[in-house]
């Protein structure tokens, strides 16, 4: 195990340090300058395309159809996770406070970003197997006509079984297992990770089976509730620090130019260290870039692309600039972060420390709510790849495999997990991008076609 995590390790080092770094926050700089700062003008839009007409009673909608509200709610339900929570506490152990300002930044480019991933996933969505569809795979043919754009399709499409289907989603279970251990262990209580994990994907199993709408109406429900009480319990332990939180700002513009003034130099981190994490760990919460919330915003009514686009963007915001800064906040803000504990430990700590025994349980039912609704998400959005790939008959075997994965990912080493999961998430994301810039023309034209009408 040792030898393949440094293996990984060393893959991502030149994936994350160099590659993606570029390609991510590129790309993300590139559409933003030429959509002319649409995250930040077309913001209060986007709001209220997506909390506008909010209804949670499941409209019904055609087959694999989803309201717009919805399919927002299942790319949250992705993007909301073990990256707000472990993700977060990780960041700020590797890359010290400063990664959070990086976090910050790629999330802002993300948002231009991710308004083109879902554009271009409604311009050109179809009807396959009798249900509505779309995805990368669709636009990336789009870009790249003939032989090498179905090549790049298909490599995109087995990047993206292998990155959430299966490691993405041993990552969520890894993470409520090392969640509830904490909590048995404290209270002198022998059940085992797997046990935990072997619940998990007994529920999951029974939501996969129920296809897409069993998905949306779980998730539109869901999603609200799990990020309203979480919202409420990392308040209370913020206000209590309250005074604190002038110096964590601090800590988090110093730490992106100067770690060393902030961790001191023991700790190794550098710049570079601080960029690598926040790219990476805000790539693992909000995914813009990554290719995989397309597949949710495809299967949007909306009246145009541009529509859903905007509704895109709320969802990296909701995402990064609410959730996963309340997790930073409530770690910085009570100073555990020089605690020795990584990742949901870490952040578990910090709540036992405003909310005493009740903290560690309160982050192991939140954790247990954000990351069983990533792997729902994640199971849907590899889902469709596996249908472009072999066909609809493939896909409860793939289920199955992935039900196994959630299983064996909850016993599982959180370091090689995660290094697993940063290495495939790194490679859905090139061809993903390759088809963003090449289309960037087409986002353009479609974004000035709409962005003056009216409903």
């Amino acid at each position: 195990m040792d030898t393949l995590l440094t293996m990984v390790d060393s893959a991502n080092d030149v994936l994350w340090n160099v590659v993606l770094i570029v390609l991510l926050c590129g790309t993300g700089i590139y559409y933003t300058i030429r959509l002319r700062f649409i995250q930040v003008r077309k913001f209060g839009e986007g709001f209220r395309q997506v909390f506008g007409n909010l209804s949670l009673k499941g409209e019904k909608k055609g087959k694999g159809e989803m309201t717009s509200f919805q399919s927002v709610a299942t790319a949250i339900a992705a993007q909301v996770g073990t990256g707000n929570l472990a993700g977060a506490a990780t960041a700020l152990v590797g890359g010290g406070p400063g990664a959070i300002f990086w976090m910050w930044l790629s999330a802002f480019f993300g948002m231009a970003t991710i308004y083109a991933e879902a554009t271009l996933a409604q311009n050109f969505r179809t009807v396959e197997h009798g249900e509505v569809t779309g995805g990368p795979v669709y636009y990336i043919q789009a870009a790249f006509k003939g032989r090498f754009g179905k090549i790049l399709a298909a490599v995109f499409a087995v990047f993206i079984i292998l990155a959430l289907g299966f490691m993405g989603n041993m990552v969520q279970s890894n993470s409520i297992g090392t969640a509830f251990s904490e909590v048995f262990t404290a209270r002198n209580i022998n059940i085992p990770p797997v046990a935990v994990g072997i619940v998990l994907a007994v529920i999951a199993a029974f939501i996969f089976l129920g296809g897409t709408n069993r998905l949306a109406a779980v998730v539109e429900k869901l999603v609200p509730l799990m990020a309203g009480v979480y919202i409420v319990g990392s308040l209370i332990v913020i206000i209590s620090n309250i005074t604190v939180l002038p110096e964590a700002f601090r800590m988090i513009f110093v730490g992106a130019f100067q770690p060393s003034a902030i961790v001191g130099g023991a700790a190794g981190i550098t710049v570079r260290h601080a960029i690598r994490y926040g790219v990476a760990r805000g790539l693992f919460s909000n995914e813009a870039g990554m290719g995989s919330t397309p597949h949710a915003h495809a299967r949007a009514t909306v009246e145009n692309p541009h529509k859903q686009g905007l509704a895109a963007m709320i969802s990296v915001f909701i995402d990064t600039f609410i959730v996963l800064n309340l997790t930073v906040f409530s770690i910085l803000t009570t100073g555990v972060l020089s605690s020795g504990k990584d990742g949901t430990a870490l952040t578990q700590y910090a709540f036992t420390t405003v909310l005493g025994s009740f903290g560690d349980i309160f982050i192991a039912v939140c954790l247990l709510f954000f990351a069983f609704s990533t792997i729902l998400g994640w199971h849907f959005f590899a889902e469709i790849n596996v249908k472009y790939l072999f066909g609809p008959k493939a896909t409860k075997f793939y289920s199955l495999l992935v039900v196994l994965f959630i299983i064996v990912g909850s016993t599982l080493k959180v370091d090689l997990v995660w290094s697993l999961a940063d290495f495939f998430n790194g490679l859905m994301v090139i061809p993903n991008a390759l088809a963003l810039l090449a289309l960037s023309g087409l986002v353009v034209k479609i974004q000035k076609k709409y962005s003056g009408k009216k409903k």
